[in-house]
């Protein structure tokens, strides 16, 4: 089947410039559509719901949430964003291989868009004030793995399983560390409600204790003063917002790296093998299809079930991590959500082919080519709904009552989105973003 493309205008000088638009693959843009509304679903409760909002419900399987939550956690919770970094890594070779082939370095251009994207994520995560930004992560590892594209597809696709590893390692120290705490701590809890007087390394363990407490597991006192500051001034919302967000751009961003990185990587040899790119038959399609949903739906469910059972809670958690020094089950994650991923991705593929649902393609198409635009306006529209300077609806809402302003949002996406294309060439913000990167003013009406 030949690859379909939106056909658009070609480069009219030798200079470093632009395409005024390219001819860009349809099927990557409607996978890029799907994986940005997908995100959604999983971002809308850290706008909108209060901590530990989920330990009312999550053992009721008479409650609607419990349904909802389950939904997303089997088929779309970590699978949304491993295949948004997924088609950010096709990205990488889309953006610089005509410019390579054609004798010129893209090389600082590629640079220079990252770092513009990353100064956006900052600007989304610090004044727009979402905690879940994933702009500025991809700026900084988009630079890393744009020096992997030349690399062979089987050694690119290797770096999934090795760093699904590495990082069931790191977290398997990172949380020995606060379980030695915890442990440490009980046993100063002991003498310290017996009376007896602590000395300066007992008295350092407790500290040590409440401010891993304190950031990780806050109690509900704590809790509450959050989403008392979610309901307030824009102002609040910052003072809670930004120091959790520049912790997780800088303090922890070493512990990020290595799932999105590896995840481009995947991207990248996926589109060089073609999967991407409607190169595979329908029956590769199927078959990638039986054995994602094989082999994922299984252990996604396993790993629920599992989680729903022992981890209800903090208490509950604090006590399974106290009984146990592993948690096995946690290298369930990256394998189902990967099998997962790619059998979305095959799914759509085959729909695709099949020429069912044209016009959602064409909205997904849309979606996809507007990506960074229409990932903005989720924020924008979500935090003025939920946030204290907004219509100040955080903790009003059911967790299953959410999921009416994400299907709305949907609708209205697919809708407008066709519709800005049709006068413009690029959304907004992928406008600005070219001005940028190109450092010239790009064209913006169609002719």
């Amino acid at each position: 089947m030949n690859i379909q493309t939106t056909t658009e205008t070609e480069l009219v000088d030798k200079s470093s410039k632009p395409a005024v638009q390219i001819d860009r693959i349809d099927i990557i843009d409607i996978i890029r559509g799907v994986a940005l509304l997908g995100i959604l679903l999983l971002n809308i409760p850290y706008f909108a719901m209060p901590e530990y909002f989920e330990e009312a419900w999550i053992q009721d399987t008479s409650n609607t949430n419990f349904w909802v939550n389950a939904v997303n956690t089997v088929f779309f919770e970590g699978k949304m964003r491993a295949l948004f970094s997924m088609v950010f890594g096709a990205g990488i070779i889309l953006f610089t291989s005509n410019k390579e082939k054609a004798g010129k370095s893209a090389t600082w251009l590629f640079y220079k868009r990252m770092i513009w994207l990353t100064i956006f994520g900052l600007i989304h995560a610090h004044i727009l004030l979402w905690i879940g930004d994933i702009l500025y992560y991809y700026g900084v590892i988009g630079m890393l793995a744009f020096l992997f594209r030349k690399m062979k597809p089987k050694y690119l696709a290797l770096g999934v399983p090795i760093v699904a590893i590495i990082g069931f390692v790191a977290n398997t120290l990172f949380m020995q560390n606060i379980r030695g705490t915890y442990l440490e701590y009980k046993e100063v809890k002991t003498l310290q409600d017996q009376g007896i007087a602590l000395s300066p390394t007992q008295d350092s363990i407790v500290l040590e204790w409440t401010e891993i407490q304190k950031e990780f597991i806050p109690n509900k006192e704590e809790a509450a003063e959050h989403t008392a500051l979610m309901k307030g001034s824009y102002s609040d919302v910052a003072s809670y917002i930004r120091p959790k967000s520049w912790d997780g751009q800088f303090k922890y961003l070493i512990f990020s790296i290595w799932d999105m990185l590896a995840l481009m990587m995947l991207g990248i040899a996926l589109y060089k093998w073609g999967f991407l790119t409607l190169k595979w038959t329908k029956a590769q399609y199927k078959k990638t299809v039986l054995i994602g949903y094989g082999i994922g739906l299984p252990l996604v469910i396993f790993a629920f079930v599992y989680n729903t059972i022992h981890f209800p809670n903090v208490e509950a958690g604090l006590k399974h991590i106290e009984e146990h020094a592993v948690n096995w089950v946690s290298l369930i994650y990256d394998f189902q959500r990967i099998a997962i991923m790619m059998a979305h991705v095959a799914l759509v593929m085959l729909i695709y082919q099949a020429g069912y649902l044209k016009r959602l393609m064409n909205g997904l198409r849309a979606v996809g080519q507007m990506a960074f635009t229409n990932y903005i306006m989720h924020t924008v529209i979500c935090s003025l709904v939920f946030f204290g300077y907004g219509l100040n609806q955080y903790a009003e809402w059911e967790y299953y009552q959410l999921y009416y302003l994400v299907i709305g949002i949907w609708i209205f996406q697919l809708i407008i989105s066709p519709i800005w294309l049709k006068y413009f060439l690029f959304g907004p913000l992928e406008w600005l973003w070219r001005c940028l990167t190109y450092s010239r003013i790009q064209p913006f009406v169609r002719k």
